[in-house]
Formats: C-alpha cells, sequence, structure tokens
C-alpha cells in the first residue's frame, strides 16, 4: 500500500476521436439505416454528458500545499576535519548538515474565513529528526498564503490548516453512509505538482480494510490519484466532499485505478475537534490482534473471515481488566460482528473512553461475553512495533525427541531449558519449547519458522514440554483438521499466531 505520493509516470498515447450527433427520432431511424452508421444514444439519468460545470464550480476551493522542511543528512565529505572541507560542501568539524527539502500535496477549503483540510502525512515531517518550517497555500488563480497548522491526528492522517482570508471559495462535507458502489465520483488535486487537475471515476468499493489502523474504512475509487493527490478532495455529483484521497495500491507507485479516500463520515468530526482546538480521543482495549486467516480459522473450527485473533493483552488495561486472554477470538462487540470490514480496531476505536462495552468472544470452542471499560488509545509512537531478533541455537543443543506427527508439520522441537534462553539472549525462561530443526520443503519453513523460534501454545494449549506438540497435533488431526495454530515468540518480538499445515 502506498500514499498518493509515490512517484511513477505514464504516458498514454493514441486514441480515436467520435462525433456524437443529436436527432430527432425519425432521423435517428433513417440515420441507423445507413451502412456503417453506428446510431447515438442518450445517457441514462445520472449518467453526465459532462463534468465541467461541476469542474467550474468546485475547483476554486481546491488547493495546492507544499511545505519546507529542514532536514539533518549525513557529512559524508571525504575533506571533513581538513583545510579543505568547506570547499566539498560540508563543515569542518563532522557535524550533520541541515538542509532544505520540499513536498507536495492537496487540499480543499472548507469555510470562507480560510480553514483547510488537507492529510497529515502532507504537512509532516517528511524523516525523523526533521521539521516543517513553513506551509504554503497556493490557489488556482496562484494566489498564495502561507498556513498555519491548527491540528494533526496521526492516527485518521487528517490535518486542518489555516490562513488569512475573507469570503473565500469552500465546499462542504457530504454524507459518505449514503455512498453507493458505482456512483460517480470527481477528485481535484495536485498530482506531480500539476495544479487543479481533475479526475472521474465510480466509486468502486466501501469499508476497504488497508491495515492502515483505527479509521481503516476507506472509499475505494477507480479515479485517477497520484502523487501529490494526497490530502485533495473526493465529490459526489451535488458537489459535497465524500472523501479525502489518501492512499493508492500500485506495484509501480503510479495509478493503477484503485485508491483509496477517508470517508466524510469518519473525517468531519475529527475536522471539528481540531477546530475546536480538542483532541481527538479514541477507545482502547489493550489487545494485539491477528486477522483469523484460513489456516486459524481451520485450525479451531471457526468459520473464516468472522472474527479476529487476540495475539497479546497488555497487562492493566482494558482486556486484561475485563478478563480477556490471549488466544481469544473476538466475534462482537456492542452487538456489531468482526469482519474484515468491520475491524476490531475500528469498533473499539470509535467508542467513547470509558465506555462500557461487551465484547463476545471464544474460547476453547465456547462462547463468552465480557464487559470492558474502554481506555484512552495512546499516541502512535507508544504503539509503534518494536523491533528484536535471535541469535539461534547451538549446534550441541540439537539433540530432539522425534515422533511421526512433529515429523508432519516439518518442525523438531526440543524442551527449552534456562541454558537455552540464555543462548537465545531472553532474559527470562518463557513457557514453551523452542524449535531447533525446520525442513525447508514444510509449510512451517514457508510461512517462516526457524531454529530458535518459541512455541508457547498450540491450537490454544500450552506446549510446556515437547511432548505437548506431538499430543496437540494428534488430536487434530484426529478432527480432521489440516492445520495447528502455533503461537510464536521470536527474541524480543511480541508472540503472534501462525497456522501451519501438516505436510
Amino acid at each position: 500500500m502506498r500514499y498518493a505520493y509515490a512517484l511513477t509516470a505514464a504516458l498514454l498515447l493514441g486514441g480515436t476521436t467520435a462525433t456524437l450527433a443529436l436527432q430527432s427520432p425519425a432521423a435517428s431511424q433513417e440515420a441507423q439505416n445507413e451502412p456503417g452508421m453506428v446510431a447515438a444514444t442518450a445517457p441514462r439519468p445520472g449518467a453526465p454528458m459532462s463534468f465541467a460545470d461541476l469542474a467550474a464550480r468546485l475547483q476554486p476551493a481546491v488547493v495546492n500545499i507544499s511545505t519546507k522542511q529542514k532536514v539533518q543528512v549525513a557529512n559524508n565529505n571525504p575533506f571533513a576535519g581538513t583545510p579543505f572541507a568547506d570547499l566539498f560542501g560540508g563543515g569542518s568539524d563532522g557535524r550533520p548538515v541541515t538542509r532544505e527539502a520540499q513536498s507536495l500535496g492537496s487540499g480543499f477549503v472548507v469555510s470562507p474565513d480560510g480553514y483547510i483540510v488537507t492529510n497529515n502525512h502532507v504537512v509532516s515531517p517528511g524523516q525523523r529528526g526533521a521539521a516543517v518550517s513553513s506551509i504554503t497555500v497556493t490557489f488556482p488563480d496562484r494566489t498564495e498564503y502561507s498556513a498555519k497548522l491548527v491540528g494533526r491526528d496521526a492516527a485518521s492522517d487528517l490535518a486542518l490548516l489555516k490562513i488569512e482570508g475573507r469570503n473565500l471559495p469552500y465546499v462542504k462535507f457530504g454524507d459518505s453512509s449514503r455512498t453507493r458502489v458505482g456512483d460517480w465520483v470527481v477528485a481535484i488535486g495536485n498530482p506531480y505538482g500539476l495544479g487543479g487537475t481533475v479526475t472521474a471515476g465510480i466509486v468502486s468499493a466501501l469499508h476497504r480494510n488497508i491495515g492502515s489502523g483505527p479509521s481503516d474504512r476507506y472509499i475505494q475509487t477507480d479515479a485517477s490519484i497520484n502523487q501529490g493527490n494526497s490530502g485533495g478532495p473526493m465529490f459526489d455529483m451535488n458537489g459535497n466532499v465524500i472523501g479525502i484521497n489518501t492512499a493508492i495500491f500500485s506495484p509501480t507507485g503510479g495509478n493503477v485505478g484503485i485508491g483509496f479516500a477517508i470517508p466524510s463520515e469518519v473525517a468531519a468530526p475529527i475536522i471539528e475537534t481540531l477546530k475546536s482546538g480538542g483532541k481527538v480521543k479514541r477507545g482502547y482495549l489493550g489487545v494485539s490482534i491477528q486477522p483469523l486467516d484460513e489456516g486459524a480459522a481451520e485450525a479451531l473450527g471457526l468459520p473464516k473471515n468472522q472474527g479476529e485473533l487476540i495475539a497479546r493483552v497488555e497487562p492493566d488495561e482494558a482486556a486484561s481488566k475485563a478478563g480477556i486472554r490471549e488466544g481469544d477470538v473476538v466475534v462482537r462487540v456492542a452487538g456489531r460482528d468482526v469482519t474484515p470490514d468491520q475491524t476490531l480496531s475500528f469498533l473499539i476505536a470509535n467508542q467513547p473512553v470509558g465506555a462500557r462495552v461487551p465484547i463476545e468472544v471464544i474460547r476453547a470452542g465456547k462462547r463468552l461475553t465480557f464487559t470492558a471499560v474502554l481506555g484512552e488509545r495512546p499516541s502512535e509512537d507508544r504503539l509503534a512495533a518494536i523491533a528484536g531478533g535471535n541469535q539461534g541455537l547451538d549446534p550441541e543443543d540439537e539433540e530432539t525427541t522425534q515422533n511421526a506427527t512433529r515429523e508432519s508439520l516439518g518442525l523438531a522441537v526440543q524442551d527449552l531449558t534456562p541454558e537455552i534462553a540464555r543462548q537465545l539472549g531472553l532474559a527470562n525462561t518463557p513457557k514453551g519449547i523452542v524449535i531447533s530443526a525446520v525442513d525447508p520443503a514444510s509449510d512451517a519453513a514457508a510461512k517462516g519458522l526457524r531454529r530458535g523460534d518459541i512455541i508457547l501454545s498450540a491450537n490454544q494449549q500450552p506446549t510446556v514440554a515437547a511432548a505437548d506438540l506431538g499430543r496437540i497435533a494428534t488430536e487434530a488431526k484426529r478432527a480432521g483438521r489440516n492445520n495447528v495454530l502455533l503461537y510464536i515468540q521470536r527474541g524480543s518480538l511480541p508472540p503472534r499466531y501462525l497456522a501451519v499445515k501438516f505436510r
């Protein structure tokens, strides 16, 4: 997935032209009798002959946004520390060099006094350690204004700017909840720095989940969106903003007809909060989750695409206090089903902080209901994953207890002793078993399992001894299952679930 500032250009050449003539019914019938003549038909209601009037009305309120950033770059001057250092682009003391960078995006005016909506990533520093020194807003008539940042919300990728102006052209948010797949839409923005570019298409899908966080509920469109369209508006045929163009899916970096916009029903309340000077607060359950993919669902005997798997429960947070455990499959939140289009993150984030929310889970085949009192979602920085790794096992630790069932998974395992834990760089010895070998032809290898990984459980049952995996795998095969759901820890990384097929 790429933001709409990904860069790839394509040149389309060729094509044909056609002439459309309006005729009386009689003339049209005569035309149909002429050899080779294709009769023109009027478009059905709702299919516009032209977007020109709509574009002319809306373009004055769509702006280009550029930022200047001061970024630090390493001083790779080979003459640093010599009298010749200043002649080759760097100081003589070897310190980092500060340079100015520029970014481009789009936005739209939402009030006559100059409030402007855009994406947070358009006005955020492009790299860690950078600082935005100025934001410039340019209107279609090339009038420029200096803008100040009123507020931003990284989780939804929205930001609100303000310029000093009066009686400015502006547009309004529409109701995206009434949008249907197949509706016409128009996007206006600044792709590749080409200001005031209008593209049209249809709504391709609704409620798209692209794995971007708690506001993961996008409108998909085939209207062309490219680098520089970020933050620009998506209009319906009444000229109302029903989305903010944010991201594209593209193997090349350019438009391939799959773009994503933040729905106005999500964006409008956040913008109002930022405008009032408030902070956007979201509910927080305190869990790490994984999708219940086909393999995991089959291993647990559950239908796929219904529910999400709890991979980790944070201590002293809402889920932990409510009694929710690692391995639970959450299927409903506040009476709403958890699905790929309606994720657990989305449902929880859109509940108020402090709300008492009923959460239904499946645990060991039983449906249970817990009531969680939601906390406040931390900042995105606090939620960032912590990288880690391990050093693997010494060759002398390869002695394992093998049996046919473990071999059917392509794994050799052994008990996890304090000595092995020290070799793996673990501060404590977890309750689990350690993988000492992986068959490269197995599904386990294809899924990325490797020597030194620790199996904490299998099919939601603890694996405290090597024999446990064999017993659990045997039970799964007798039940007609094709997968075993393993709970894997690798070094200091957070544990995660992985479904492994029998060979």
